[in-house]
């Protein structure tokens, strides 16, 4: 009999690695289909709408991984299956997923196929390892699918006679009954008219797995399939998300005999919500919700390395939601975007990457900016930025242009940094209008426009108007720095070494400005002490009349100077609105501690 078809008359006795991957590959496939339906149901454990994408994710992760491979060993696929389910997992629901396959996979690593008693057992060390990865397991979600899937398929495997693919067949009508019951286990579910998003994830992919057993190959085109159901007229709910516990926060952790437990215990005592630690003892996801994802990072770093961080917004995520007729406006951290503005105009922001002492951080959200000049003072080493990952920008996009008609970027300038491009690879392919713009400025620059692009958006202007408006913007937005200290510069050879002692002796304190998108040198001030006022001067000089600014005060570690330049440059002229903010490590890497940093856009 062919491994490829197992629907015939002769039913196998045992699953092997051929038939595995094949159901595997139509079980994901099916749970892809379903993502959107998914993501209209999610309520728990917060309604960010994005269940569905995450177990796709995470799925989709395994589809181009493992099960892009043949395989001769069914115990050995599903280690790589595991393997790659963990370092792809995305949110709670991916990470239990990712958990359910690993523990699969530990079970079954020496057999090279699968009877029915084999199978029952590789499940029930899955649900067993899913339930044991999470600090306080509540049913009525995922879990309680999965236990009810594998006491079954125990109940079948034990008759005599039975057949692998028959025993999954008869298990499932179990796993649908405990999904149908998840509202009664749960109020919140009842309340929303829903049953829980993840579990019935799970019970889409054991079906695309038994129609596979079913009907052979036919059931892996699954073009154009849409997941069926009870519930596909829903609404979806919109509850509060604790703003105490706003990001949902993710990380990879590699290393050797990583102890989970003790992991998984650390977190807790930290105060992480809706905490999943799942993987092996040599790679291991994270998962949880906090009010500061570096507290989980730092945690983390005790028992490995950390790679693939993540942290999400979620309460930008339910905005988002919430806002079916508006468009996304979208920034990167390097614009130095004030708190304040991104949560007046629900603007998203996606954190670049920082390099210092060995560690990689998340800009802000894994490295705060106090922190940052901390321990830059502190390190031998010239701290390194870089752009965010492509798969940093897709998250944010799909996930805005899920609930959103269409999502504007503001990026900085093209010539500076390679995010912009990063963004660009991410938009491509991207369901929904996707206008990625060069901002052709830095920092407060970049900032100005962002905040002009939020305030249009809510003001309900289409995604065209906000990018014909900030092109016509571009140019009249200024962008000014001033270098206190220069040799951060220097030393990243951004200022050729011989000005070194030409600036120390003589006392020369460096100005630079964006033009075309480019930083350029732009003379010096020698007024060392009250250099805040000189240069609140020289940008007051070189402006253009307008009848009112928008001004954004930027400082490296200096808040007394940046206030003593915002208030002379309030004094000097029209200013309708401003800010004062610390700006990040795309700043402070490069110009050092001590730097300002001044944008001005006409106000309209």
């Amino acid at each position: 009999m062919s491994d490829t078809a197992l629907a015939t008359s002769a039913t196998p006795t045992a699953v092997t690695a051929a038939a595995l991957r094949r159901a595997l590959i139509a079980g994901a496939r099916r749970v892809i289909a379903a993502r959107d339906e998914l993501n209209r149901i999610n309520v728990f454990p917060v309604p960010d709408g994005d269940t569905g994408s995450n177990l796709a994710s995470t799925l989709g992760s395994v589809l181009h991984g493992a099960l892009s491979r043949r395989s001769r060993h069914a115990g050995e696929l599903l280690l790589r299956v595991g393997n790659d389910a963990i370092d792809g997992a995305r949110g709670n629901s991916g990470a239990i997923m990712a958990q359910f396959l690993m523990g699969l996979g530990e079970q079954a690593r020496a057999l090279s196929q699968l009877d029915a008693g084999e199978l029952a057992a590789a499940v029930r060390r899955g649900a067993d390892s899913a339930r044991a990865a999470l600090a306080q397991p509540v049913e009525g979600t995922i879990l309680s699918v999965i236990a009810a899937f594998a006491e079954a398929l125990e109940e079948q495997a034990r008759r005599v006679g039975a057949q692998p693919w028959q025993a999954f067949a008869a298990a499932l009508p179990r796993a649908r009954v405990a999904l149908a019951d998840t509202p009664r286990q749960m109020p919140l579910l009842r309340k929303a008219g829903v049953v829980d998003a993840g579990a019935r994830g799970f019970v889409d992919w054991l079906e695309g797995i038994a129609a596979y057993a079913e009907g052979g190959p036919r059931a892996l085109d699954l073009r154009g399939a849409t997941a069926d159901g009870a519930d596909a007229a829903a609404t979806h709910v919109h509850l509060d998300v604790d703003p105490d516990s706003r990001y949902c926060t993710e990380c990879l952790l590699v290393g050797e005999r990583i102890d989970r437990v003790a992991l998984r215990t650390a977190l807790a005592a930290i105060g992480i919500e809706s905490l999943v630690v799942a993987g092996s003892d040599s790679r291991v996801r994270v998962h949880g919700h906090a009010a500061q994802p570096q507290v989980l990072f730092d945690a983390c770093a005790g028992f490995g390395r950390v790679e693939a961080m993540k942290a999400d917004d979620m309460v930008m995520q339910q905005r988002s939601v919430e806002s079916p007729g508006r468009v996304a406006v979208v920034t990167d951290s390097a614009s130095d975007l004030p708190q304040a503005l991104a949560d007046r105009f629900d603007i998203h922001v996606v954190p670049v990457r920082v390099s210092l002492d060995g560690r990689d951080y998340l800009d802000r959200l894994g490295l705060g900016t106090a922190e940052f000049y901390r321990r830059m003072a502190a390190s031998a080493q010239l701290p390194q930025t870089s752009q965010p990952p492509p798969g940093d920008f897709r998250r944010v996009f799909e996930h805005v242009l899920a609930h959103q008609p269409a999502a504007v970027y503001v990026g900085l300038s093209r010539p500076l940094s390679g995010t912009l491009q990063s963004a660009e690879s991410a938009a491509r392919g991207q369901q929904g209008p996707l206008r990625c713009i060069d901002s052709g400025h830095a920092s407060v620059g970049q900032a100005l426009l962002a905040w002009r692009a939020g305030e249009l958006a809510a003001a309900g202007a289409e995604a065209d108007a906000i990018a014909e408006e900030l092109a016509r913007l571009v140019p009249q937005t200024l962008t000014w720095a001033m270098a206190r200290d220069i040799r951060h510069a220097v030393r990243g050879g951004r200022i050729p070494r011989w000005a070194a002692p030409l600036v120390r002796f003589s006392g020369l304190t460096p100005l630079a400005a964006i033009r075309n998108g480019v930083l350029k040198v732009a003379g010096g001030l020698f007024a060392r002490h009250g250099a805040p006022e000189a240069f609140a001067r020289h940008v007051a000089r070189r402006l253009p009349a307008a009848p009112g600014w928008r001004l954004l005060v930027g400082h490296a570690d200096a808040a007394a100077d940046g206030e003593r330049a915002l208030a002379a440059l309030r004094r000097l002229l029209p200013v309708t609105e401003a800010h004062l903010l610390e700006v990040g490590p795309a700043i402070g890497a490069h110009a050092g501690r001590g730097a300002l940093v001044v944008g001005l856009q006409p106000a309209p």
